[in-house]
């Protein structure tokens, strides 16, 4: 082999070699620190559903009335994001730190995926999802699906949420 494809391989090798570095200094950076604010603010919308959900309302008057007897909306009372509020539809609302959550919460006690709201036979309930922190509904720790009702506090770490008409 010449001198000159050595020193070519090793130049490669070397490239190659900082460049895993360099991976692994942003990976342990974005462990370390969080996501970037560019990545942070991509999962906001999912937040905000409330037009999508508002026509299908619109096309029949009879939802429209079991939704009037029930809670309309599930709101942020205390914590960061206090005085958000996402609208309650026939999807479960999934709220932790994952990006694709249907409501993120940037808080150090909250799970990726921490805790779901839904409903069933008309009836909502809380359910947290192996969390490392806990889930609590008033001041009952979550350990299987509860019913919840209008006013009720939801705490996720230092976020306070309940359900409002």
């Amino acid at each position: 082999m010449s001198n000159l494809t050595l020193i070519l391989i090793k130049i490669a090798y070397l490239a190659v070699l900082w460049l895993f570095i360099l991976m692994a200094i942003g990976v342990i950076r974005t462990d370390l620190f969080g996501p970037s604010k560019r990545k942070a603010r991509k999962p906001r919308p999912a937040a905000r559903p409330a037009p999508r959900r508002s026509a299908p309302s619109h096309s029949s008057a009879r939802p429209q009335r079991s939704r009037r007897s029930g809670p309309s909306v599930l709101a942020v009372t205390q914590g960061p994001l206090s005085g958000t509020t996402v609208q309650l539809g026939s999807q479960p609302i999934l709220i932790g730190r994952a990006p694709d959550s249907t409501l993120v919460i940037t808080d150090d006690y909250a799970s990726g995926r921490h805790a779901r709201v839904y409903s069933e036979n008309g009836r909502w309930f809380v359910e947290d999802l192996n969390s490392t922190n806990g889930t609590y509904l008033g001041q009952q720790k979550l350990n299987r699906p509860q019913p919840i009702t209008v006013g009720q506090p939801i705490r996720i770490g230092k976020t306070v949420l309940e359900l409002r008409k």
